[in-house]
């Protein structure tokens, strides 16, 4: 249901306010790397505002220092690949393959519709012989919502590759994982909403994708659109940005603190940068160490350590991740 702002003319809390006390960066055991911006699709809701104009990516020089951390430093146990369409970027399966050497999870953020594109139809394959546990974001189980999202076609696309992954023995499987990410559509009125209980949202588009399609996944994962990137900018056309960072803060879990992926991860983007979360790498907030020294993969290697950060940088765009049952790359943070 909606949970409307109550007093629509106060002044939402700064969030570092808000929590009264710093966030604090646990031991590192997820280190995700944004691969770069380049994309087949540019979906209204991106944070990374990808697309298939954008050509940054990883060079050479910076991959080689990630498959040197991933070789050093056994207490990473995720890697954790993003992008834009993290298999379009250099340094895709040279990662994957150096993570696996280590038996590390490997994460791939796909938008799966990159298996139909010329050069990548051999990704499903490469997925499941790696193991590769796939998080792809499906928006919405109705086709309508979903290529509204993400444009004309998406949702079709994404039914075929589904259904190619399960033929491979996803969601069967137990080491091939397949989760599915929900989030909302983006607001064109003052009447915001939470993300859905994410059980129950699960359940329904377990059984309407099965009924359908005669498809099958693991789990779904339910995030908040963070207002940075393509989705600052759409709440700032509709001139909502301010009253919807207002109804995240009025609607803050401080529960959720302990449980933010920030808090053991590093976020490194395709420069070699280091960053707390994906959202600060995306609004060039770097982090630090104790010296507020910004912070590079090569930082890392120079001192070998991964826990060079206690304060972890946050904004008021933190919200987006502890308002209600709160929201990470893994979905939902508390009951």
């Amino acid at each position: 249901m909606p949970t409307k702002i109550e007093d629509k003319t106060a002044k939402f809390i700064p969030f570092a306010k808000k929590i009264n006390s710093s966030l604090t960066k646990n031991k590192i055991t997820v280190l995700q790397v944004n691969l770069g911006r380049k994309c087949n699709l540019a979906c209204t809701h991106c944070h990374v505002e990808a697309s298939p104009k954008r050509t940054e990516e990883l060079s050479p020089e910076v991959c080689e220092q990630i498959i040197t951390v991933i070789n050093t430093f056994p207490q990473i146990e995720t890697v954790d690949l993003t992008g834009g369409a993290p298999e379009m970027n250099y340094g895709f399966k040279a990662i994957v393959e150096a993570a696996k050497a280590q038996n590390k999870e490997v994460i791939v953020r796909s938008n799966l519709t990159i298996f139909f594109e010329p050069g990548y139809e051999d990704l499903p394959e490469y997925f499941a012989q790696y193991q590769l546990r796939v998080v792809a974001s499906l928006p919405c189980y109705l086709e309508s919502n979903v290529d509204k999202q993400r444009g004309a076609g998406v949702y079709n696309k994404s039914v075929l590759a589904i259904q190619k992954l399960n033929q491979l023995g996803y969601s069967d499987n137990p080491k091939l994982i397949l989760d599915l990410v929900y989030n909302p559509a983006l607001p064109t009125n003052k009447n915001f909403s939470l993300t859905p209980n994410q059980q129950k949202l699960e359940q329904d588009y377990k059984s309407y994708l099965l009924e359908h399609f005669g498809i099958k996944f693991n789990s779904l994962f339910t995030i908040t659109n963070i207002p940075i990137g393509r989705t600052k900018q759409f709440l700032q056309r509709q001139n909502l940005h301010d009253d919807y960072i207002q109804f995240l803060a009025y609607n803050c879990n401080l529960e959720t603190l302990p449980h933010l992926m920030c808090r053991n991860e590093l976020s490194i983007d395709y420069l070699g940068n280091v960053y707390d979360c994906d959202f600060n790498q995306m609004e060039a907030i770097a982090a630090r160490d104790n010296q507020g020294n910004k912070l590079t993969i090569k930082h890392l290697l120079e001192a070998n350590s991964l826990d060079l950060i206690t304060d972890i940088k946050t904004a008021n765009y933190c919200y987006g991740c502890t308002a209600g049952n709160g929201s990470s790359c893994g979905g939902s943070l508390v009951e």
